[in-house]
């Protein structure tokens, strides 16, 4: 199987390419694209950059240059409910945008002619280990870094069973959906607005103590698959 991984920004591309055996780049469509094995698989690792544009963009790259199977969106996420905590995973059962609104007829969060809701590859969920770092729900996303609660807090009023936000998931999953792909976000929580009311020292202190096992999580997964 190919397996396509995107992250948004270099600090995670930098902890998923050791995860990679016989790691070769490729300059294509203007990224760079990380190709080795996991396990069985073929996987293709490629950094987007960050907010909803990049990542549907860099998804379209991937998608037309190496045909996976599967894509899998990696890297950090903000908490958004107190049930979750710095460093533990979010496996996103569902994305949605929430700053997406289409006017009156339209539900808050849906693309018009889209679901609500995008669905993580369910038999990929499956393969997840159940543990207490590692939650499974709802991811949202948007245009925005989410650094205070009551940001949140405005989120949840759509989307009161969030467990994490980003910028590039909800997107990611959009092109899969058009484009027959399955999807997958896997996500590690750096910070906790959820849970605090300022947390941007949370989140730059994460980058000095991040372990990289923290991603190793992926290898285990696609080894299993």
């Amino acid at each position: 199987m190919t397996i396509g991984i995107i992250a948004a920004m270099s600090k995670e591309v930098a902890l998923l390419k050791p995860l990679l055996s016989n790691c070769v780049d490729n300059e294509l469509d203007g990224f760079t694209f990380h190709c080795g094995k996991i396990g069985a698989h073929r996987v293709i690792v490629m950094q987007c950059g960050i907010a909803k544009v990049n990542a549907a963009i860099g998804t379209v790259a991937m998608i037309d240059n190496y045909r996976p199977t599967l894509i899998i969106n990696s890297g950090v996420a903000g908490g958004a409910d107190s049930s979750v905590n710095v460093m533990d995973i979010v496996v996103g059962t569902r994305v949605a945008y929430h700053d997406v609104y289409c006017g009156p007829e339209t539900m808050r969060g849906a693309v018009q002619g889209l679901p609500l809701y995008f669905l993580g590859a369910e038999k990929v969920v499956e393969k997840i280990p159940e543990r207490n770092d590692i939650k499974k729900g709802l991811i949202c996303t948007g245009d925005q870094f989410i650094d205070r609660i009551e940001q949140v807090h405005e989120i949840k009023k759509i989307f009161p069973d969030a467990l994490a936000v980003d910028m590039e998931s909800a997107a990611i999953a959009h092109v899969c959906e058009l484009r027959h792909v399955q999807f997958l976000s896997l996500r590690v929580i750096s910070d906790s607005p959820g849970a605090s009311h300022d947390n941007t020292t949370q989140y730059t202190n994460f980058w000095e103590t991040a372990p990289k096992h923290t991603f190793e999580i992926l290898r285990d997964l696609l080894e299993s698959l």
